[in-house]
């Protein structure tokens, strides 16, 4: 991949002399989800959201934006794929009928390590951008690394027409901590805040029903509430979450969790009507 100083030069594409801006203006709707801090299930939750997109009847992209711990094709079952090259530049694997680029699907194995310093990472993160046939879409989901440095920051500035970002937290105040920086570091951006998601919400007892609160409850809420921006719901830490995404399946059949993931993607996608149909 290419190394340029300039990451937010314009130039042709040299697959299809198509202008950077061009690919992008085929894309309907650009959305990125971060966290401030990793582990908090934001690539779970930008997985599953395409998949409800899809089913909905819209046509979806994931751009998994992080270079070394790339997980989405992992959750989507698409581990063995990799990508192509043609004429009209790199082309997506498919996860059904998902369009998917992800340093995973270049790698030699799962095991591999991508071992590099920022300049290169930044050269390939701008190629997963502007160098990809994307095509014509109405979502692409870009699944930000967690933190508020260099990756976060280039794949924003890259993104032109965006809509907005979805933050991922879980509700213990060490997460919530570095969740309102993800928050703050994008309004300092100008990029507006679609939402924040609180995931691993409380356990349900699957035997007796009980409701136990294991990383308390309720944070990101309140976090949404404080730094004024939109709280889009809440998941459940359920056990069927890990064994569905550990076979990459997605958990929107299963009961309560996805009914709950369902009444989340209804408010964004009301969230965006309010901003261009």
């Amino acid at each position: 991949m290419e190394n340029e100083k300039d990451p937010d030069r314009k130039r042709d594409s040299p697959a299809s002399g198509e202008k950077e801006d061009d690919r992008l203006k085929k894309i309907r709707h650009k959305i990125v989800i971060g966290s401030g801090k990793g582990g908090v299930g934001k690539s779970t939750v930008t997985a599953n959201m395409a998949i409800s997109f899809k089913r909905r009847g819209y046509s979806v992209g994931i751009l998994d934006a992080d270079i070394t711990g790339p997980d989405i094709p992992k959750l989507l079952g698409i581990e063995e794929k990799r990508l192509t090259a043609s004429d009209e530049g790199i082309e997506p694997a498919d996860s059904m009928g998902i369009k998917v680029v992800s340093m995973a699907l270049l790698l030699e194995s799962r095991d591999s390590a991508v071992v590099w310093r920022g300049p290169m990472k930044m050269a390939a993160l701008k190629q997963f951008v502007f160098d990809v046939n994307w095509g014509e879409l109405d979502f692409l989901l870009v699944d930000l690394p967690p933190g508020t440095s260099d990756e976060p920051i280039s794949v924003v500035q890259l993104l032109s027409g965006m809509d907005g970002a979805i933050v991922v937290t879980t509700p213990q105040d060490v997460a919530l901590l570095d969740s309102r920086k993800a928050v703050n570091m994008f309004l300092m951006m100008g990029v507006r805040v679609l939402g924040i998601i609180e995931n691993m919400s409380g356990f349900r007892c699957p035997n007796c029903g009980t409701v136990v609160n294991i990383f308390s409850r309720g944070g990101g809420e309140r976090a949404a509430r404080e730094l004024g921006v939109d709280f889009l719901g809440s998941l459940p830490l359920d056990p069927r979450i890990v064994s569905v995404s550990d076979m990459g399946k997605s958990f929107i059949e299963n009961g309560d969790i996805g009914e709950a993931f369902e009444k989340i993607v209804d408010r964004l996608l009301e969230k965006l009507s309010e901003k261009k149909v």
